[in-house]
């Protein structure tokens, strides 16, 4: 905030909060009253924010309103009480001690977990990696024919894996023998997007207007195309629906994955893409903003969405010990109570970009290392909690 000494003569005091904005393009700016409500106005310039507000004091041809944004918390002591519990949440990741660190290629990215396996994707080489979840160890490699870019799912014993490349495809990978049994003809709209099982067929977009296949996972035939909003990218199933995120907008939308009929439309954050589901409730990380959306499974409703303060490209989620887990590069982890969707604990340093819990287990990738560790999960929860908890 301002400083508490006086401005020099002929000088104008700006608030620090100003001086501290980069040159954003388009940048939101909080003016705090006190007691007046906070105003968010967005406002086009090119230089930094400080100086391009003194200017248009002098200049009334300088500032091109765009929008205005509605009051979104009350005084400086709102911005403050949030500004504090964000820091008290952060904490450094060394602080958590893998009991395991495997290295598995150039990059390691997408995590799904099986009864008997951890599996993840990696670059250099493209492939797919089981870990033994009782003995830490790397069991089995199964090379692929292109890279593992968009998700991995478990069902009808088998991996299912989204490869990119000039012609994508879908390869499916034997979890009783650890072989690939076959390519399908069919593959991810984009890097980035998913893949999930129901109880008869395998879910995936296919292409960037929104066509959601149903795939027979015995013969890999297309049953069935739902047509959902363009740049939507990420299906989940739960509980008897297909929850996809719609990367390019600002929304999710519900199908029903018995008749593939569209059922709900629901407002999330910005940029909507990872997703997790457990205790009745799906919840979105939205990547435009970097905020966490709570959705309601059986009413179909948004109840809740709030600030990680981790927005950008890449990342995961997933639901476990009653906790949402979260991770990007960076802050590979943070923790959030699944009843409250309160940030409980938010760790910084190196590492990060996908992640499962299982096992007793946090199963977390260093995406640019390309390794994969585990953590232990009373460990992460005894930490967040005070508690000096030991290894498993």
């Amino acid at each position: 905030m301002a400083s508490n000494g006086k401005p020099a003569t002929g000088q104008r005091r700006r608030p620090a909060v100003l001086n501290s904005l980069p040159n954003p393009g388009l940048s939101l700016i909080l003016q705090a009253g006190d007691p007046a409500p906070v105003h968010a106005v967005l406002i086009l310039t090119d230089e930094p924010l400080g100086d391009f507000l003194l200017k248009t004091r002098r200049s009334k041809y300088a500032v091109i309103f765009l929008g205005i944004a509605i009051l979104v918390m009350s005084s400086r002591a709102s911005l403050a009480a949030v500004n504090a519990g964000s820091l008290l949440a952060q904490r450094s990741i060394k602080e958590l001690k893998p009991t395991a660190v495997i290295r598995l290629g150039k990059t390691a990215d997408w995590v799904a977990i099986a009864p008997d396996g951890v599996w993840v994707g990696s670059t250099g080489p493209f492939a797919v990696h089981k870990i033994d979840p009782k003995t830490f160890k790397r069991v089995a490699t199964v090379k692929l024919g292109g890279e593992p870019c968009a998700g991995l799912a478990i069902g009808f014993g088998s991996l299912w894996i989204p490869l990119c490349g000039r012609a994508p495809t879908l390869a499916k990978v034997d979890l009783k023998t650890n072989r690939l049994t076959t390519f399908l003809n069919v593959g991810p709209a984009a890097a980035e997007g998913g893949v999930t099982t129901s109880s008869d067929s395998v879910w995936l977009v296919v292409d960037k207007m929104g066509s959601l296949a149903r795939i027979d996972p015995d013969t890999g035939t297309v049953r069935h195309i739902t047509r959902i909003a363009p740049g939507s990218y990420n299906p989940l199933y739960n509980d008897g629906q297909i929850w996809v995120t719609r990367a390019d907008g600002s929304e999710v939308t519900g199908v029903d994955a018995v008749t593939g009929m569209v059922l709900a439309t629901v407002r999330t954050g910005p940029g909507p893409r990872f997703l997790t589901a457990g205790a009745g409730t799906v919840w979105t990380l939205n990547q435009g903003d970097g905020s966490l959306t709570r959705i309601d499974t059986r009413t179909r409703q948004a109840t809740k969405t709030i600030a990680l303060g981790i927005p950008g490209h890449g990342g995961d989620i997933s639901f476990g010990g009653e906790m949402v887990w979260t991770t990007v590069r960076k802050v590979p982890l943070s923790m959030v109570d699944g009843t409250t969707a309160a940030l409980r604990c938010q760790w910084t340093g190196p590492g990060g970009d996908s992640l499962g819990i299982d096992h007793e287990a946090i199963w977390l990738t260093d995406y640019h290392a390309g390794t994969i560790s585990r953590i232990a999960l009373d460990d992460a929860l005894a930490h967040c909690n005070g508690q000096a908890g030991g290894q498993r």
